[in-house]
C-alpha cells in the first residue's frame, strides 16, 4: 500500500481520513431534492448564504403562509447533527425533521448545510453558522423578508447542531445581535473529567479528546469552551429570552446536557429555561424514530418552544 493510502485517522460509522487527503464517509451520504412536501405542503428551496465559502442552507415555507404576506412566523435556524462531520441540510433524516417543524408551528426553518471535518475543520462550521445568521438578520431573501417574523429568531440543532448553535448564540450576545431563543437537542458538548453518571472508561475518553482534537486541531485544550461550554463560570453568555435543553437518558452526552442547564439556571441569567428528559431514550431518538409516541412528543415540545411569544 502506497503511503498516501494509508489511514491516518477514523471515527468508526462517521468517516475513514487517509493520509492522502481522501475522505471515505461512512453514513449520512444520502440527499432528496428540495421542493413541495406531499405530506406537509412546505415548500423549500436551496439558498447560497455565503458566496465566500460556498455555504448553502435550505429553506422551507409553508404553503397555508406563502398566500398572506400579512402573516409573520418564527424564523429558526437549525444545524444538523452527526458529529460535525456526517449529515447534511439535504439529508432525509433532517429534510423530513424541518418539514415537521415548518407545518406543525408554523415557521420559516433555514437549515444551514455548514462545512464538515476532516475537509474543514472547526471552526469553520461555527463561522459557517454565524454566516447564516447574518444572512438571516439582512434580508436579503424574498421568503425570509416577506415572511419572517425578525422578532423571533431562533438558532436550534440536535447534537453537534446543538453545539453549533450554542456557540453561534453566544456570538450574537457579544455582538448586539438579538435571538429569541436557543433549543439544545441532546447537545453534544464533553471534556476530559467525567461528570455525572458519564463513562469513566479511559480508553473510551481518550478516543473522544483525540476525537475532539483531529476536529478542531486549533482548540486549546479538552477543556475548550467550545467543547464544554460550562466548564469554567457558566453558558449564560448565550443571551437570548428562553433557552430549551432536550436529553435523553439512555444517551451517554445526557449529563452534559443536564449540567449545561444547571450552570445556566444558577448563574443569575433572566432567561426562561426549559428541561426536557425522555426517559428511556437513546440519542436523538426523535429523528431516528419519528413514528413514535416519543418522538412526537418531543417534536410537540418544539413546537411550542418556537411558536410562543
Amino acid at each position: 500500500m502506497a503511503a498516501a493510502d494509508e489511514l491516518e485517522f477514523e471515527i468508526p460509522n462517521y468517516f475513514r481520513y487517509y493520509r492522502s487527503g481522501r475522505v471515505e464517509r461512512l453514513g449520512g451520504t444520502t440527499t432528496v431534492p428540495a421542493g413541495v412536501d406531499p405530506s406537509t405542503a412546505v415548500d423549500s428551496r436551496d439558498v447560497i448564504v455565503d458566496p465566500s465559502n460556498a455555504v448553502s442552507a435550505r429553506l422551507y415555507l409553508p404553503s397555508a403562509t406563502a398566500g398572506d404576506e400579512e402573516r409573520k412566523i418564527p424564523i429558526v435556524i437549525y444545524f444538523h447533527g452527526g458529529g460535525f462531520c456526517i449529515e447534511s441540510a439535504a439529508s432525509p433524516t433532517y429534510h423530513r425533521h424541518l418539514n415537521a417543524l415548518a407545518a406543525l408551528t408554523p415557521l420559516l426553518g433555514v437549515s444551514v448545510d455548514y462545512r464538515r471535518p476532516p475537509e474543514h475543520r472547526l471552526p469553520a462550521a461555527y463561522d459557517d453558522g454565524w454566516a447564516a445568521l447574518r444572512w438571516v438578520v439582512s434580508r436579503v431573501d424574498p421568503w425570509v423578508t416577506r415572511y419572517g417574523d425578525h422578532r423571533r429568531v431562533f438558532l436550534a440543532g440536535d447534537s453537534a447542531g446543538a453545539n453549533i448553535a450554542h456557540q453561534v448564540a453566544a456570538r450574537a450576545a457579544a455582538e448586539g445581535m438579538p435571538v429569541k431563543g436557543v433549543a439544545l437537542v441532546h447537545p453534544f458538548f464533553w471534556g476530559t473529567e467525567p461528570v455525572g453518571g458519564e463513562p469513566r472508561d479511559a480508553e473510551f475518553r481518550e478516543r473522544m479528546d483525540r476525537r475532539w482534537r483531529f476536529t478542531f486541531p486549533t482548540a486549546a485544550a479538552p477543556e475548550d469552551p467550545r467543547w464544554d461550554p460550562a466548564a469554567v463560570g457558566s453558558p449564560a453568555e448565550v443571551g437570548c429570552e428562553r433557552v430549551m435543553v432536550a436529553v435523553a437518558e439512555k444517551d451517554f452526552l445526557n449529563h452534559r446536557g443536564r449540567r449545561y442547564y444547571e450552570k445556566l439556571t444558577a448563574s443569575g441569567w433572566r432567561g426562561e429555561a426549559e428541561f426536557v428528559e425522555t426517559p428511556a431514550a437513546g440519542h436523538v431518538y426523535h429523528l431516528l424514530a419519528p413514528e413514535t409516541e416519543e418522538a412526537a412528543e418531543m417534536i410537540g415540545k418544539l413546537v411550542d418552544f418556537f411558536r410562543r411569544d
